[in-house]
C-alpha cells in the first residue's frame, strides 16, 4: 500500500513508519520538517504546515492516511478535506480522554463522549484536550464517512474500505517517549535506594507499548477497518506495584519502595500523573480511567509484548540521553527525599 503519515518523526509516528516499512508498504511523510528531520532519509517527505499550507498534498494519491498529530478540529478538517478523493481511508489517532466520564470501570467504545462548552475555542488545555479530540474525530468521520474517492484515485493495492478509523489510546509508553510519563520509573528505580512509591500498590494501571500500538494500527489500515477502538493494555491487568517491581527486576536494582498514601501526597500538593507518573489518587470520578474495556481491539488483533521488554527497551533508550536533559515528568530527588522524610515523621507521630 501507499501510505501518507501526517507527522511521522516523533514517538508513535516514527514507529508507524517502521511498522509500515516492515510490512512492505510505501510511506510518505507530511510534516514541517522540524522534528528529527534526518530520521528517515529513505522515505519521501513533503514539508508544510498543516495549519497554513496543504498544497504539497495536491495532485497526489495514496491508499490511506494516518493522522498522528491532530488536536484542533478546524485544522484536522482542513487536512481531511484536502485529502478527500485522494486517499481511500483516514485513520485518526485520538485518545481515551475523548470520553465524557471515566468514573465507571469497563468503559467501551459506546461511552458518551466529551463536549466543548464553547466549540469555537482552540486552545489545548487539560480541560479541552478530550473534547477537542472528539470534534477532530467528528470532522474526519464527516468527511470520510461517505466520501467517495475521486475518479482519478487509483490505489496501488487492494483498496481499503472507504471511511474513517478512530484509535483511542491510553498512555503510550516505550522508547523515544520524551513525555517521561513512564520513563521516570525505569530511570528512577535503576538509580536504586529508597524510592517513593505513590498511593495504593494494587491500583490498576493501563499502558500500551508504542510498538504494539503502531503494528496493530497498520494492520487495521490494511484491513480497511472503520469505527472507533480503545487502545490500552495489556490484556492481563497491571498494578502500580507490578510495574515498579518489574522495573527493579529488569534494572537489577537495589531500590526499596516506600509506599506513601494518596492523602499525604495530595495534602503536600504533589501533582498526580506528571509529578509522580502513573499515579492518580483514588477518586469516584476517575476510578475507571485505568480500567477501560479493550475487548474490541483485542478481538481485532491487538497484542501486547511482555512488560519486561518495554521496561528494558525504555531504560536502554533513556541511557542514551544526555545526563542534563530536561525531565518533563517526575519529581526531583531533593523533593522526593523531603517527602519521604516528612512521611516518616508522620508515621512515627501516628
Amino acid at each position: 500500500m501507499r501510505l501518507i503519515i501526517l507527522g511521522g518523526t516523533v514517538f508513535l509516528g516514527r514507529y508507524l513508519v517502521e511498522a509500515a516499512q516492515a510490512r512492505g508498504h510505501q510511506v510518505t511523510l507530511f510534516n514541517r520538517g522540524k522534528s528529527n528531520p534526518d530520521l528517515f532519509p529513505e522515505v519521501e517527505q513533503l514539508h508544510g504546515d498543516r495549519k497554513l499550507d496543504l498544497s504539497p498534498l495536491t495532485g497526489r494519491t495514496w491508499d490511506a492516511v494516518i493522522d498522528t498529530c491532530g488536536y484542533v478540529p478546524r485544522v484536522v478538517r482542513m487536512s481531511a478535506e484536502a485529502l478527500a478523493g485522494s486517499v481511500g481511508h483516514y485513520t485518526f489517532i485520538s485518545s481515551i480522554s475523548a470520553y465524557a466520564s471515566v468514573a465507571q470501570p469497563g468503559l467501551d467504545e459506546s461511552g458518551e463522549v466529551a463536549r466543548m462548552t464553547d466549540a469555537t475555542l482552540e486552545e489545548v488545555t487539560g480541560e479541552t484536550y478530550g473534547p477537542l479530540k472528539v470534534l477532530c474525530e467528528e470532522a474526519v468521520t464527516e468527511v470520510f464517512g461517505d466520501q467517495p474517492p475521486s475518479p482519478n484515485f487509483q490505489p496501488s493495492a487492494k483498496p481499503p474500505a472507504q471511511g474513517a478509523l478512530i484509535i483511542r489510546p491510553g498512555l503510550i509508553v516505550g522508547p523515544h517517549d520524551i513525555s517521561d510519563r513512564f520513563t521516570y520509573w525505569p530511570h528512577r528505580i535503576a538509580e536504586g535506594g529508597e524510592v517513593l512509591a505513590p498511593g495504593d500498590p494494587v491500583a490498576p494501571i493501563q499502558i500500551i507499548d508504542v510498538r504494539d500500538l503502531a503494528e496493530w494500527t497498520v494492520r487495521l489500515v490494511e484491513e480497511g477497518a472503520g469505527g472507533s477502538y480503545n487502545a490500552v493494555g495489556p490484556e492481563t491487568p497491571l498494578t502500580m506495584c507490578g510495574i515498579l517491581e518489574c522495573c527493579r527486576e529488569v534494572a537489577g536494582s537495589d531500590a526499596r519502595f516506600t509506599w506513601v498514601p494518596d492523602a499525604f501526597l495530595v495534602e503536600r500538593e504533589v501533582q498526580p500523573w506528571m509529578g509522580l507518573p502513573l499515579w492518580i489518587p483514588d477518586d469516584p470520578d476517575s476510578r475507571g480511567f485505568n480500567q477501560v474495556n479493550v475487548a474490541k481491539a483485542i478481538a481485532s488483533g491487538l497484542t501486547f509484548r511482555p512488560l519486561a521488554d518495554t521496561v528494558r527497551d525504555t531504560l536502554s533508550w533513556d541511557q542514551t540521553r544526555s545526563a542534563d536533559h530536561p525531565w518533563r515528568a517526575g519529581i526531583p530527588r531533593e523533593r522526593e527525599a523531603e517527602l519521604l522524610a516528612a512521611w516518616r515523621e508522620t508515621a512515627i507521630s501516628e
